[in-house]
């Protein structure tokens, strides 16, 4: 019974970072992939859920995740440095257990029940920990950079925030190329930039700031107009300037698409689909983003999938 219980605790925390899978802009795992592919999609998408709340400070209440990294408080009920991680205070402490346990993921057996989840993925497609560690790095520089002077830092950014997870969907399908990653790295840094658009004021909150500094300045848009409870001019000047670099990304990425076939095809056009159907909700919205994230509606991104599987920009 005793193994029974934990092992409901440990699954606890897991299930709720998977849930979270449906609130994205784009279908993580739909149902018309092979039983494999979900499986495998589901399981990456565990671990980079899991690693940005961390790095969001959204740990599952009172500490789970945190206890099953085997980073918790004192024995003698004291606080350690894991319990001001979990509050938002440190939280490199739980990124460095994390790490430790995804390491555990290519030589032995991880702790965390997302990590174990992942293990049979990365074994059954020879996954290598970079693009792992990519996301990881993403998240710990969330806690040192708040802010990016330039649109070439923010992309960089991207690069370890976003570009690892379409490397991992063309590892899993086997469909990798050198041609179709660059595609796949526009496509992410799109979806991410715009992702950051909808979450202007969420960001904001955790002091976070994912518009350039030199745009702000171009757009005389100070860090207070972005505290407003509605945007000014210059703020939907400024967002639909980075929407519109959003857009020229996807299309650069669009190709991929094209260059594969069946349900892979399908699923792609999905995610380019996520990213054209987000900015089409941020447009309508007349760029303001400050009450909340424009969220597109599900008719608005089946056209957009059909658009894009014929190869309609």
């Amino acid at each position: 019974m005793e193994a029974v219980s934990r092992a409901k605790s440990e699954a606890s925390p897991a299930r709720a970072t998977l849930d979270k899978a449906a609130d994205e802009n784009f279908p993580v795992a739909p149902f018309f992939l092979p039983r494999a592919w979900r499986d495998d999609l589901m399981a990456v998408y565990g671990f980079a859920r899991l690693v940005d709340d961390i790095g969001d400070g959204d740990l599952a209440p009172g500490g789970a995740d945190a206890r099953l990294l085997g980073v918790a408080p004192d024995a003698d009920g004291g606080t350690s440095r894991s319990s001001a991680a979990e509050s938002g205070g440190d939280r490199l402490a739980v990124l460095d257990a994390f790490e430790a346990d995804l390491r555990k993921v290519f030589d032995s057996t991880p702790r965390h029940p997302l990590l174990r989840r992942l293990q049979p993925t990365v074994r059954r497609h020879g996954l290598t920990p970079e693009p792992f560690l990519g996301l990881i790095a993403a998240n710990r520089q969330d806690q040192l950079v708040t802010r990016y002077e330039t649109y070439d830092d923010l992309l960089a950014y991207c690069e370890l925030s976003a570009n690892p997870v379409g490397r991992l969907v063309l590892a899993i399908t086997g469909t990798a190329t050198p041609e179709r990653i660059r595609r796949s790295d526009a496509v992410c840094t799109a979806l991410q930039i715009v992702e950051h658009l909808q979450d202007v004021t969420e960001d904001l909150g955790r002091d976070r700031i994912y518009l350039p500094a030199e745009d702000m300045k171009r757009f005389h848009v100070q860090e207070q107009d972005l505290r407003a409870p509605t945007a000014g001019a210059s703020v939907r000047a400024l967002v639909a300037y980075e929407a519109e670099r959003a857009r020229s990304l996807l299309n650069e990425g669009t190709p991929l698409v094209g260059s594969v076939h069946g349900r892979l095809k399908l699923l792609l056009a999905g995610f380019v689909a996520g990213g054209r159907a987000a900015i089409h909700a941020i447009a309508a919205a007349e760029y303001d983003v400050l009450p909340g994230p424009p969220r597109p509606a599900k008719l608005r991104l089946l056209r957009e999938v059909g658009a894009t599987l014929r190869g309609e920009g």
